[in-house]
């Protein structure tokens, strides 16, 4: 995948609020990649420090694995719980409550 790509990736994640929540593929449909959520992961494998990782989760409301974290679920799920974001006993999110509705364009 290039790398205008992956910066439109972290330009869209830049916008998304505190105590919101997209997926990997909402970002990829918000580019006009309908198909790219594994393009999205990919992105978020290398996501630059600063920017709100933990606000990507996947399509069941679930923390996202962040490989290059021990425990990243647990992290993920807690930084959400710090915004505000609640998650019910099998560890989901409410994706119409909490899922952010923006577009590439803000």
């Amino acid at each position: 995948m290039s790398e205008p790509f992956f910066a439109r990736v972290y330009a869209l994640l830049a916008g998304v609020p505190r105590g919101k929540v997209v997926t990997y593929s909402e970002i990829a449909r918000m580019l006009g990649r309908p198909n790219g959520a594994r393009a999205v992961g990919w992105a978020m494998r290398s996501c630059p420090e600063g920017l709100p990782w933990q606000r990507v989760v996947n399509a069941q409301g679930r923390p996202s694995t962040v490989a290059r974290l021990p425990d990243g679920k647990l992290l993920q799920q807690a930084l959400l719980e710090d915004e505000g974001v609640i998650f019910d006993v099998a560890g989901r999110l409410d994706l119409g409550l909490y899922g952010w509705r923006g577009t590439a364009d803000g």
